[in-house]
This record gives C-alpha cells, structure tokens and sequence, in this order.
C-alpha cells in the first residue's frame, strides 16, 4: 500500500526544489535519487513509523538540493536552502525547520557515525539515504558508476579513487553500515557483498 506524503508543498516551493537539483547536471544526486529515498522513507513510514514524519520528509527532499562534486558545504547550504524555503512557504505549517536542518546536517558523516552517536529517527533517515549499498548488484554498480561520472572533471581521477576506495573501505570495515536496525538485520549482508566485491575489483 502507498505511503501518501505527510504534507503537501505549494506548486511554487516544488518547482524551485526541482529546479535546485538540476543544477548542476548530476550523475546521481538529481531528483530521481530524492524519489529513491522516498521510497525508503515510505518503507519506515509503513514499518517503524516516523516521530515526525514531516521533518524527516522534507529533510529527504532537501538533504541533496545543494551539491557541487568536491565542496564540503553542500550539506550547509542544502540546509540553509530548506529552512529558507520552509519560511517562504510554509511559515504557518508549524514545522520544526531547526530538526530538518539538523538531519541534513548529519548526511555530511555518513560512514562516521554510530548508532549511539544519534537518536534512532536520525538513524532511520540517514539509512534511507544510504540503502543504495544494499541494492542488488546492478544498481549499486549503476550507483558506484554515476558517482564516479559526477566527479569527473572536478577531481583529478587519481585522486577520486583514492578517496573512494578509502571511503568504501571504510564502510566495510564498520560494525555497523547502517545504524537502525530496520535497515541493518535487512541490507547489511547485501551491503558488506557490494562492497568486497568493488574493492576486489579495484586491488
């Protein structure tokens, strides 16, 4: 059964959101990747269920509006856009503008955080965002692919894969890939596959 959003944006606010993931072109973090971690929000929303199920979608809506391949800022900015945009048009709404700009936030350490570095619907939400690891082997190629295309052009090649391999890594090497249980005890074994089988690939 579909999930249905929990508030509806103005005609406005949407465009101007669609219009901010369009630029620049992007490989993967577009709108399309936005609707992909819908998904996974509906999937919670079916589930655990969500606190508050407004903030978190509207941080899911926002959390990539901002992206330049390279900046460490974008999360800032991707935050500041939503709170911006929430008193624009949604100043009567009475959203907690300061929980979605502090979700957004956190994407910003993905793959340094543990479970008890945050509360369990942050947990949640930033699972959402990294589900993709725990994708069959098609899409998380087609993932792993697009990232690499993003970069091209902005980072020296050399030095991408450095960095990714050491992220990948990284995340292999974690306890946990995904901080709630929901998504740990049904992506993990998915995840830790994907990712033995990239960096095996790149030795």
């Amino acid at each position: 059964m579909a999930v249905p959003a929990p508030l509806e944006l103005p005609e406005a606010q949407r465009a101007a959101l669609e219009a901010a993931y369009a630029v620049p072109p992007r490989a993967y973090h577009h709108f399309g990747h936005v609707q992909a971690v819908l998904g996974h929000w509906a999937e919670v929303a079916a589930g655990p269920g969500w606190r508050q199920p407004r903030e978190t979608y509207l941080a899911v809506l926002y959390h990539d509006a901002v992206y330049a391949p390279g900046r460490r800022d974008n999360e800032a900015r991707s935050a500041a856009l939503a709170c911006e945009h929430i008193a624009r048009w949604l100043p009567e709404a009475g959203l907690d503008a300061g929980r979605v700009a502090a979700l957004i936030g956190l994407t910003a350490r993905h793959g340094q955080l543990a479970p008890q570095d945050v509360d369990a619907e942050a947990a949640l939400f930033l699972d959402c965002d990294m589900a993709i690891l725990g994708a069959e082997p098609a899409a998380f190629d087609a993932y792993d692919r697009a990232i690499a295309a993003e970069y091209r052009g902005h980072v020296p090649g050399w030095l991408f894969r450095l960095h990714r391999r050491r992220f990948l890594k990284g995340l292999l090497a974690r306890e946990r890939i995904f901080l709630s249980g929901f998504f740990h005890e049904r992506l993990d074994a998915q995840a830790r596959a994907n990712l033995r089988r990239v960096l095996n690939a790149r030795r």
